[in-house]
């Protein structure tokens, strides 16, 4: 993402403690990320609900309210991508989250560099996925292809058969449906499916593209949907 498109990307930091909270606002707004700061669970559901972000990272230990039931109350009404801050490191509390409807987790103390790359990524995968990847819940594919995606269940049905599939094998499926017939590089496709996208090897993508392309022929043996361009990517078949 360029510093124009940064730009274009306003993320709300709900965090108390000035000083994680200062280099956070410093970095992403180094990057060219416009930044709205609360240190309030209340006060961090109030802007939310009067302006639109793209991202919002939010602490889980605030003096007001705890992160998780922020993030509960949030997802009411918002599916903006939220990513955790914590500077607990239970398994536990990473599932929590992740069962909240979070998208990312970071454990302090962190690299705000590292951060502002999970943000860039997040909000990469949201804008490729559609903007608003769990917004509609169900949603029926284009094109008259026999997929049905539930974001809210993590459920991809294909020809009314439920696949197996890890969030990763999710997400690529769901972005190659959503717009069918596109072509998508490996990098796009890495953004879109993995939080750490740089510390994944883009070979990781034709692994998990092969385990897709078995569970689908699993329902139909006569059709293979993923389509690969040579030296390019992948796209979703797009006539049916």
């Amino acid at each position: 993402m360029s510093s124009a498109e940064n730009c274009a990307s306003r993320v709300l930091v709900v965090e108390d403690e000035p000083s994680i909270r200062d280099s956070i606002v410093y970095a992403l707004e180094s990057e060219g990320f416009t930044v709205d700061w609360t240190a309030s669970g209340r006060e961090a559901l109030a802007k939310a609900a009067a302006m639109t972000y793209q991202l919002v990272v939010l602490d889980v230990g605030l003096p007001d309210m705890n992160g998780f039931d922020v993030c509960r109350v949030l997802r009411e009404n918002s599916q903006v991508p939220v990513i955790f801050l914590t500077a607990r490191a239970s398994e536990v509390d990473r599932v929590v989250g992740l069962e909240l409807g979070a998208d990312d987790y970071v454990t302090k103390p962190f690299s705000p560099r590292e951060l502002s790359a999970r943000v860039r990524a997040n909000i990469r995968r949201a804008q490729l996925a559609g903007g608003s990847p769990r917004a509609e819940g169900q949603a029926q594919s284009k094109s008259g292809a026999p997929f049905q995606i539930d974001h809210e269940r993590w459920v991809i049905q294909y020809f009314d058969v439920s696949l197996s599939l890890s969030r990763y094998e999710f997400r690529l499926l769901a972005v190659l449906v959503e717009k069918p017939g596109r072509v998508y590089s490996r990098a796009q496709l890495m953004d879109a499916a993995w939080e750490e996208p740089d510390a994944s090897m883009e070979r990781t993508v034709d692994s998990h593209i092969k385990s897709l392309r078995s569970k689908l022929k699993s329902v139909r043996a006569d059709l293979d949907p993923i389509q690969t361009h040579r030296g390019i990517g992948y796209s979703m078949k797009e006539d049916w």
